[in-house]
């Protein structure tokens, strides 16, 4: 073995000796925290203000889609519609949900453990006892629903042929983790020329319910407002239960310590015993809370003359707030869901405008808030949102709220429902 020999295998142990303290090194944490980045395809203009030169809009806007990529999101499609002000991100691939909305630094929506969109292909309802839908949840808007839309469990049906079996019924139902078969765009040819993003979803099988739902999310160009309409169809040939909650979701920037939700109600329920021993509690929320157990509350919305009524979240100042409004003839009642976890385990709260409360269906059916569309009949849902900023415009409608509960008092009721 010559000099040269020599050099080289010392070279490479000196290089063995690096690598291996190296790969030691990073088995304790990464020395350098990297940018994280979420694979696209690129965007894709699908409509735009500047393709409609007839019109004059109070502010350019544009619809754009894209595909994720990575991951349980590989293939997941987005929609983006920019009204000039408002940002909204609508997925087709999870039955027209929202992700989020934004409006300058604020945003509706909240940081969900689950950081993907997750393709409903991911998802198996049934896992964890029925609480597999947990695993794609992290949008603003999700749809629970149709055939059923509650607690995991078991109701009765009749099968096939003819005879009672038992169906598992999992958590908050099928629809929000069905792809769209279809999706649409249209500008309304009169001013204010609202701009609307309508997706078709089929939750129907052979011998079980043939329900579809036609979605709509619209808004006004340079609005801070938008709206969902919804159209329910029975397309089966015999009368069918059916259930559906919006369940929208809020983290920060509205969501903190000292928040509040208003929501004018004739009654307030606690859900189980641990939301009765808050219920006094149940319109203020607590900053985020290591080992928080959930609280929910069932509401019996008091409406206007028009069979209108409200809900607002409002941060701690009051110079930020949402709303929500919609018709207590189509969505008589509300849930109230406080999630004030660690910021790690999703701090969050929930508003639901609801067909019912998110009970088990068989204990929903007992209490009579199931209801049957008949063979061929469309339901309608309408819903409008807002992002509101400033003390004034906020405490107009916090003003607005409590004239409406002044005139009937809440009536706060102590235990939960019986559900046996």
């Amino acid at each position: 073995m010559n000099l040269n020999d020599n050099m080289k295998n010392s070279l490479l142990v000196f290089a063995l000796i690096i690598l291996v303290s190296c790969s030691v090194d990073e088995r304790k944490e990464f020395p350098v925290e990297g940018d994280v980045f979420i694979e696209t395809t690129d965007k894709t203009i699908l409509a735009t203000s500047q393709a409609h030169p007839g019109k004059n809009f109070a502010q350019d806007w544009s619809i754009t889609n894209h595909i994720l990529h990575g991951g349980k999101q590989e293939g997941v499609e987005i929609i983006t519609l920019d009204n000039g002000k408002l940002t909204i991100r609508i997925i087709p691939t999870r039955g027209m949900g929202i992700l989020d909305v934004k409006m300058g630094n604020t945003r509706l929506g909240w940081n969900s453990p689950v950081k993907e969109v997750v393709h409903p292909a991911h998802i198996d309802l049934e896992s964890r006892g029925g609480l597999g839908w947990l695993e794609g949840f992290n949008e603003w808007m999700v749809r629970c629903g149709l055939e059923f839309a509650g607690h995991p469990g078991t109701d009765q049906f009749i099968n096939n042929t003819g005879d009672p079996a038992t169906l598992n019924l999992t958590l908050h139902g099928k629809i929000q983790n069905i792809p769209a078969s279809e999706y649409e765009i249209a500008v309304d040819p009169e001013p204010p020329h609202r701009i609307r993003v309508r997706g078709t979803v089929h939750e129907s099988f052979f011998y079980g319910p043939k329900l579809q739902l036609v979605t709509e999310v619209s808004t006004i160009p340079g609005s801070d407002t938008f709206r969902i309409k919804d159209q329910l169809t029975n397309n089966g040939a015999s009368a069918q239960e059916f259930q559906l909650i919006y369940h929208g979701n809020y983290g920060s920037s509205i969501l903190e310590e000292g928040a509040m939700v208003y929501a004018p109600a004739s009654t307030v329920t606690p859900m189980n015993d641990i939301a009765a021993k808050n219920i006094d509690t149940w319109q203020t929320y607590l900053g985020p809370t290591k080992g928080f157990i959930e609280q929910v509350y069932l509401l019996e919305p008091l409406a206007d003359e028009n069979s209108s009524t409200l809900a607002l979240l409002v941060n701690k100042n009051m110079d930020l707030a949402t709303s929500v409004r919609w018709n207590v003839t189509e969505l008589p009642y509300a849930t109230i869901w406080k999630n004030t976890a660690a910021i790690e385990d999703g701090y969050v709260t929930g508003i639901e405008p609801a067909t019912g409360f998110p009970f088990n269906r068989m204990v929903e059916r007992k209490y009579g808030r199931v209801p049957k569309i008949g063979a061929g009949e469309s339901r309608f849902f309408h819903l409008d949102f807002g992002i509101h900023i400033g003390n004034d415009v906020v405490g107009e409608l916090i003003n607005e709220s409590t004239n409406r509960q002044s005139h009937s008092p809440i009536q706060i009721i102590q235990a939960p429902p019986l559900t046996e």
